[in-house]
């Protein structure tokens, strides 16, 4: 599988991928899913290849911004398949990824977001730079952080993948390392010398450098772990307003312009997604959210606000969390019976 979005070949010895999709900002599509996988499993027996390198074109703008969320909107206003198709072809990926034998080495030099965290963040090495952008944004359009975001989210230090999930908060440069999201913070003025170095196959110069691992969140950690460590997110946001930080008030205030369903479904994502031993089981659940939430309102509207009619002013039905009915999470959650996705390699 090829494609022109997708550019892969060997360097040295390195098995190298560059996203080459400048015009979405490398966003991800079912094709170039399909060519990454086909890429990886190729290398994954090759004595020749030491090592994977993952970056996006020379020249444009990256890194990843995600997934084809309005090809995901239109599928999941007919009859869904392409939709299928495609969370099918990137937790795939995803899952190859997680379990990938030799060192997976992502350079996340600019946005990196849904789709983009998917492609990084299950790698063995991911390098931030001072123009990384993190952020799972995903409630604030009604889907839910997925690509594996219910397996390392609530495995980063106390709630901070609880925070992360709910408000979509942006993290930049160096707190992307400081969150555990990268594992090496690099300047983008040595990324050469560092690419010249993973293509001869030695990790050696990447894996001695150093950062400080000290993120502009640390300083709200106590209550960003008192607030966001509740067990519901109504808890959640009533003990964000007992604080009396502006921190607190403006995750509160964050909170309540997100879904409130979607909300609902990323916390009990995160809760069930902690409790998994095996990655595999994370994305099987994650694709049975995909495949009920891709149809749900609130996804629909929530692209039409923000990407189709950019008025940025979503009407999520229900209004609010109280009014969230809670068998319809039970059932989004619930196993697709013939249609659940394998993983078996």
């Amino acid at each position: 599988m090829s494609t022109s979005h997708i550019i892969a070949r060997l360097e040295g010895q390195a098995g190298r991928i560059s996203l080459n999709r400048p015009e979405a900002l490398h966003a991800l599509n079912t094709d170039m899913c399909l060519a990454m996988m086909e890429a990886l499993q190729a290398w994954a027996d090759d004595p020749a290849v030491a090592l994977v390198l993952v970056d996006h074109a020379e020249g444009t703008r990256g890194f990843c911004a995600g997934g084809d969320i309005r090809m995901l909107a239109e599928s999941g206003a007919a009859d869904g398949r392409a939709a299928y198709d495609f969370f099918a072809a990137e937790y795939r990926m995803n899952a190859l990824i997680a379990s990938y034998p030799k060192p997976y080495v992502a350079v996340m030099d600019g946005v990196a977001m849904g789709g983009g965290v998917g492609i990084s963040v299950h790698g063995s090495h991911r390098i931030a730079t001072e123009n990384t952008l993190f952020a799972m944004p995903e409630t604030g359009i009604g889907l839910f952080p997925d690509v594996g975001g219910g397996w390392f989210l609530p495995r980063l230090g106390g709630a901070l993948g609880m925070w992360l999930a709910l408000t979509g908060a942006r993290l930049k440069g160096e707190d992307v390392a400081a969150a555990g999201i990268a594992t090496q913070y690099v300047e983008s003025a040595a990324l050469d010398s560092v690419k010249q170095s993973l293509v001869s196959g030695d990790l050696a110069l990447l894996e001695a450098m150093e950062w400080d691992a000290y993120g502009s969140f640390t300083p709200n950690m106590d209550v960003l772990q008192r607030c966001f460590s509740k067990d519901s997110v109504e808890a959640i946001l009533a003990a964000l307003d007992d604080e009396t930080s502006e921190w607190a008030a403006k995750q509160a205030a964050t909170l309540r312009t997100k879904s409130p369903q979607t909300l609902k479904v990323s916390f009990r994502q995160l809760k069930e997604g902690a409790a998994f031993e095996a990655f595999e089981e994370n994305m099987k659940n994650e694709y049975r959210i995909a495949r009920r939430v891709v149809h749900r309102h609130d996804f629909q509207e929530g692209v039409r606000a923000v990407v189709i009619d950019k008025d940025n002013a979503p009407k999520w039905s229900p209004p609010t969390l109280e009014e969230v009915d809670e068998d319809v999470i039970d059932a989004i959650f619930a196993p697709l019976g013939e249609d659940e996705l394998s993983f078996t390699p």
